[in-house]
């Protein structure tokens, strides 16, 4: 018998318990060991602050549908990784040992980084819950005083799209509101342009983006460093392609949501062979660390190389369907192993995307995800809100079932020649 643990609950670790599930044998063991009970769809958490859908909407308990696929559960913080010693220490004092870990946490949000960022500070996040929830009452406090708003990403982002819905999403409700022509609206990220999205771009999301700003007259600042933040001020640095400071400028808001870099958790951090200088888990093509061969990662909280150098920073989103792919991958390398043979599965990285934008969107199709690409394609239209919606309410329902992908959906992508893994490999 093997004891397999899944650190982790989120998108990636709530999958990969589904897929380990069905990929081990009989005998062993599989535990989800994560801080929060609770699952958030964490792609609706840009319609939170608009109120066009609530914590309870988007949030599954994972106790009893765990329970109901034979999963041990524990809802407790992790505090310390061993990975010498095959361990996890829990912040109630206990210890879990394990055959093989998989390291599903997503990441550290590096609020602190930038002075004056964050919801502790004076921007706020839809990167959780929590957080969304936060900028609802902050927008609705805004809409009775109109004003500036900025959005954007900062320097070392790695996940912009999430910036762009929720600009787009709240310049709907501000006319829906009949406020809009109340509020100046500018977008700041660190993206050399816009439609960039830490991956060069994907067909021609540039076009599609800078149209849909110019249309909705948001206006933009790229390859844009924030300084720090103060109340209802933002401190932002232009940068030059040879990375000296063009200008900078104060720029004043009445609201502002801007995406944070991100970071490997606490527990993670330092440990040699395992991370990153950044935290985040090093692996190979199979998932799989190099070092502890033990140990495999899914998720955000995987190491990627940026897409190249940039004026500032700018980090490799892992999408979705990208992170289903290193998922399906992990699973069936881990079986392979505990069947007494070699890892195979190699995930494809390719990257489905529907970004909302209230009444309308942008979605893309990248395989794989970071180029060279077989296929680089974007397109817009009131379809992919429609889709959206659509995708939100079949994942949600899927993850309370405890399913991870019913044979309709791989016989859908099938046909549409998109697929969670390359050819097996014994290389």
């Amino acid at each position: 018998m093997a004891e397999i643990v899944i650190m982790g609950a989120g998108l990636g670790g709530t999958i990969m318990a589904y897929e380990m599930k069905d990929h081990m044998r009989p005998e062993d063991r599989l535990t989800v060991v994560t801080k929060d009970p609770v699952y958030h769809f964490v792609p609706s958490n840009p319609w939170i602050p608009v109120g066009w859908r609530t914590r309870e909407s988007i949030e599954i308990d994972l106790a009893p549908t765990f329970a109901k696929r034979g999963i041990e559960f524990k809802p407790v913080p992790v505090a310390k990784v061993d990975p010498e010693a095959n361990s996890l220490e829990l912040e109630d004092g206990s210890t879990v040992k394990y055959d093989y870990l998989i390291i599903a946490t997503g990441p550290e949000l590096a609020f602190d980084e930038i002075e004056g960022l964050g919801p502790d500070g004076f921007t706020s996040s839809v990167c959780h819950i929590d957080h969304a929830e936060k900028a609802a009452l902050t927008f609705e406090e805004f809409c009775k005083k109109p004003g500036p708003i900025v959005t954007g990403a900062v320097q070392g982002a790695s996940c912009y799209g999430p910036a762009y819905e929720f600009t787009f999403i709240v310049e709907t409700e501000l006319r829906r509101r009949k406020i809009r022509d109340q509020v100046p609206m500018t977008f700041v990220t660190s993206e050399p342009y816009i439609g960039h999205l830490g991956l060069d771009g994907v067909g021609d999301t540039k076009g599609l983006l800078e149209s849909a700003m110019r249309e909705k007259h948001i206006k933009w600042m790229t390859s844009s460093r924030v300084k720090k933040v103060e109340s209802g001020k933002m401190t932002v640095e232009e940068i030059a392609d040879d990375g000296s400071v063009k200008a900078t400028h104060e720029m004043p808001f009445g609201m502002s949501m801007m995406l944070p870099a991100f970071r490997g958790i606490k527990p993670l951090r330092g440990i040699d062979g395992l991370v990153n200088p950044r935290g985040f888990v090093i692996v190979d093509k199979h998932q799989q660390n190099p070092k502890y061969k033990n140990v495999f990662s899914v998720g955000v909280c995987v190491a990627i190389p940026p897409m190249g150098p940039t004026p500032v920073p700018c980090g490799v989103p892992k999408t979705g369907f990208m992170i289903e792919s290193m998922v399906t991958a992990a699973a069936k390398n881990i079986g392979e192993i505990l069947r007494g043979r070699e890892p195979i599965y190699r995930g494809s990285w390719n990257a489905i995307c529907l970004a909302d934008f209230g009444d309308t969107g942008v979605a893309f199709v990248a395989q794989p995800q970071i180029p060279p690409r077989n296929v680089n394609w974007s397109g817009s239209g009131k379809w992919v809100h429609a889709a959206k919606i659509g995708f939100e309410k079949y994942f949600i329902r899927k993850m309370r079932k405890g399913e991870s992908e019913p044979f309709y959906e791989s016989a859908a992508l099938n046909m549409m020649g998109i697929s969670k893994l390359k050819s097996v490999t014994t290389d």
